[in-house]
């Protein structure tokens, strides 16, 4: 059920963040960030209400799961070009800084309290953040660019998405920077889907291990995001993202091939410096695109990356079955990995055709098939 949801909410965000970014262009920014981040927000009531309703608008929130292109778009309209680069960092920053807290915020009420005031605390911060983006965020589009009335004429050419990447073929850049967003983040994605689970059932990281990587990794993203205008200014942009992807490449091979728990903690610091990519490739495409575009590409490079948050977990669905991979928890007397911690009730992971732990999952074969 995950993974359809998943899919159908990436292949949404696909269609739609083209679009939303094209209107944005043209009706302004401040709108499409308050119905982005309302929709995006929607279903977090509902998951003590009713699962299927929450299943179904978790699914149609897809539509409107673009916030990150409004706001690159936004950041674009108010900044420099030279100072551009540190401010999607920042932004970049705040977002990963977020999925450090709120995971281990969210553990400790739920054990605290239990669920229904973690969901309502949940739903209170959404309500304040649409009431504070209503009050307190101004337009960004300047009026010399934004039409004075929501009756100026949009055609459907402009807003297709369909029509847009067409309109990139134009700009070999552009292009390009797309396929390497596909490229880079369909791996990503699909290892974002299993890597917990993976750590914990292949590795023999216990709950709490899992839960003191996710910190450790977001931490360290939130550093890199810092510095990635430093690294914008030092290197360039071409050449910080070769380096971010380079990262990301070894990240992918050493969670694939690693064998040690030590390992696994190197991989990760790999992959948090890795996170420089997207808002290093988001900064490039704005230096690259006139201010009337911002958010129609903006858009495209945020629907490539939903339509890998589809197809990403799928794929490594996929080589997972192909590799005869069940991640099924069950007790073993033994660790999944010689040398891990020893318990009374460790996580394995049966393979149809090996008595061994294989430690060569999907992302190396991902790797392969689209890092190369």
């Amino acid at each position: 059920m995950n993974g359809l949801i998943m899919g159908i909410k990436g292949f949404l965000s696909f269609m739609s963040a083209p679009l939303i970014g094209a209107l944005s262009d043209v009706w302004g920014r401040k709108f499409f960030l308050l119905i982005t981040v309302f929709f995006t927000c929607s279903p977090i009531p509902l998951m003590t209400i009713n699962t299927w309703w929450f299943f179904a608008m978790i699914s149609i929130s897809g539509v409107f799961a673009v916030t990150f292109s409004v706001v690159f778009a936004y950041v674009a309209d108010v900044t420099e070009e030279s100072d551009r680069c540190l401010a999607y960092g920042q932004v970049s920053a705040t977002f990963a800084a977020s999925m450090v807290i709120s995971p281990a915020l969210g553990a400790y009420l739920l054990n605290m309290y239990g669920e229904a005031v973690v969901v309502a605390l949940a739903t209170a911060i959404a309500v304040l953040d649409v009431f504070f983006i209503l009050v307190a965020v101004p337009e960004s589009l300047p009026e010399k660019i934004r039409p004075s009335s929501w009756g100026a004429p949009i055609s459907w050419e402009q807003a297709d998405p369909f029509a847009s990447l067409k309109k990139v073929r134009k700009d070999p850049t552009i292009l390009m920077l797309c396929v390497t967003v596909f490229l880079s983040y369909l791996p990503e994605a699909g290892q974002y889907s299993c890597i917990f689970v993976y750590l914990k059932l292949v590795m023999g990281f216990s709950v709490v291990m899992v839960a003191i990587f996710i910190a450790v990794i977001g931490i360290l993203s939130v550093c890199a995001q810092l510095i990635l205008g430093f690294l914008m200014r030092v290197l360039g942009p071409k050449k910080t993202i070769m380096v971010g992807l380079f990262l990301e490449m070894l990240q992918l091979m050493w969670y694939g091939l690693g064998s040690q728990t030590w390992m696994m903690w190197a991989a990760g610091l790999l992959a948090s410096i890795s996170s420089i990519t997207y808002p290093a490739i988001s900064a490039f495409v704005s230096m690259h695109t006139d201010a009337d575009k911002q958010g129609l590409v903006q858009g495209m490079v945020t629907g490539m990356r939903g339509l890998c948050n589809g197809l990403g977990p799928a794929m490594f669905g996929v080589i997972f079955y192909l590799f005869h991979v069940d991640l099924n928890e069950v007790s073993s007397p033994a660790p999944a990995i010689p040398g891990a911690n020893v318990s009374s009730h460790t996580p394995d992971v049966h393979w149809r055709h090996a008595d061994q732990v294989c430690h060569l999952p999907s992302y190396l074969l991902i790797l392969i098939t689209s890092n190369f």
